[in-house]
């Protein structure tokens, strides 16, 4: 993910209308920016099903699906970050146009350079949306998907998924065999 970073401070307000005429995509940590790489053939796949399946099984329950391009801001701690995949079901994140706060589902699909920072720091500091119900993560390259779904004393509980099985998203009461989330990624 990180490829260039500011050495100086930008404010949230700068980073947002940076975004709006920016040609790369940037996340921003604490008013630093962090430029973002392209992904393979396999991730955006990976990305464009999952979405596709979210939108159809959403259609008209007045739930927002979003992909690559809308933020997700974490106002609590100064951070906006490029989800691959975004749920948001609150009525308060139609108010805004170009970042989200009110999550309830996010997906990252890994690639080998943003792993670790997916599952450690991102996780850490998706952590602090209240409304977030479930934090996914899942390989492009073999069938894995990971849910962590928050429970109802706050602790996030792993639900992991594997070829043959079926993907149980609680927050938006989806279900789906894990092989529609790899359709024309791995056979």
């Amino acid at each position: 993910m990180v490829i260039s970073q500011s050495e100086y401070y930008i404010s949230p307000q700068e980073y947002l209308e940076g975004e709006k005429v920016s040609d790369i995509k940037h996340e921003y940590i604490d008013g630093q920016v962090y430029a973002m790489a392209g992904a393979s053939d396999a991730h955006v796949t990976v990305v464009g099903n999952v979405f596709i399946l979210l939108r159809n099984h959403l259609r008209g329950s007045g739930c927002r699906v979003y992909m690559a391009d809308m933020k997700a801001q974490i106002d609590v701690i100064n951070r906006y970050f490029y989800p691959d995949v975004m749920v948001t079901c609150d009525t308060r994140d139609r108010e805004s146009e170009y970042f989200k706060s009110y999550p309830c589902l996010i997906i990252e699909v890994l690639s080998e350079s943003t792993e670790g920072f997916d599952r450690g720091k991102k996780f850490a500091s998706y952590r602090h949306l209240e409304s977030l119900q479930e934090y996914v993560l899942i390989s492009p390259d073999r069938m894995s998907v990971e849910c962590f779904r928050r429970n109802d004393q706050g602790q996030w509980v792993l639900y992991p998924y594997e070829q043959e099985q079926e993907v149980h998203l609680a927050s938006v009461d989806f279900r789906c065999a894990i092989a529609e989330i790899y359709e024309d990624v791995l056979s």
